[in-house]
C-alpha cells in the first residue's frame, strides 16, 4: 500500500507519509556519508513541534529477491509517540522521486502450521497427530482403563 512520496525540492529529498492514524507532512531524506558497508543510505528526518529537524528513522539499500533484482530502500520510522515502528520501503530514484510503500509484516509462527500431515508409520492415520480420543460421549474415560482416583493428591 502506498502511503507517501519523496521528491527533490530545492536540491533536497522532501516528502510526506500519511495513514489513517499517522500524518507526517514534512519529512526529509538526509544522505549518510560513511565508509561502513552496513551504514544506512539515508537518515529519515522530520520537522518536530519546535521547528527542528530530528532523526526518526533510517533507510538501507536492498535488492528484490524476485527475478527482477530491483534495488529499493527499506527501513523504518520510529518515535516515542508511535505504538510501534512503521516499516517502509521506497521505490524509485533520487531523480524521479520515491513512492513510499508499507506492508504489514507477517508474523512468524513459532509452533508451525495448525494442520499437520500424518507422520510416516503412524498406524492411526490421523491427520492431527494426537490419535483417537479416549473420552466417551459422557466425557468419562472409555475402554479398559482403570477409573481415575480423584482422592490421591498430586
Amino acid at each position: 500500500m502506498n502511503i507517501g512520496e519523496f521528491n527533490v525540492r530545492n536540491g533536497r529529498l522532501l516528502g510526506s507519509i500519511a495513514t489513517r492514524t499517522i500524518d507526517l507532512p514534512r519529512l526529509g531524506l538526509r544522505p549518510v556519508e560513511s565508509d561502513n558497508d552496513r551504514a544506512p543510505v539515508f537518515e529519515i528526518i522530520a520537522l518536530n513541534v519546535g521547528n527542528r529537524w530530528v532523526q526518526v528513522g533510517a533507510l538501507w539499500e536492498a535488492v528484490a529477491k524476485h527475478t527482477t533484482g530491483e534495488v529499493f530502500l527499506q527501513g523504518s520510522i520510529d518515535d516515542p509517540g508511535l505504538a510501534e515502528p512503521l516499516p517502509i520501503a521506497l521505490f524509485g530514484s533520487d531523480e524521479d522521486g520515491y513512492r513510499v510503500a508499507w506492508r504489514r509484516p507477517q508474523r512468524r509462527d513459532d509452533f508451525g502450521p495448525a494442520i499437520r500431515s500424518g507422520r510416516a508409520g503412524d498406524p492411526s492415520g490421523d491427520q492431527g497427530g494426537f490419535g483417537d480420543s479416549t473420552a466417551g460421549s459422557d466425557g468419562g474415560v472409555m475402554g479398559d482403563e482403570q477409573p481415575v482416583d480423584d482422592e490421591i493428591p498430586f
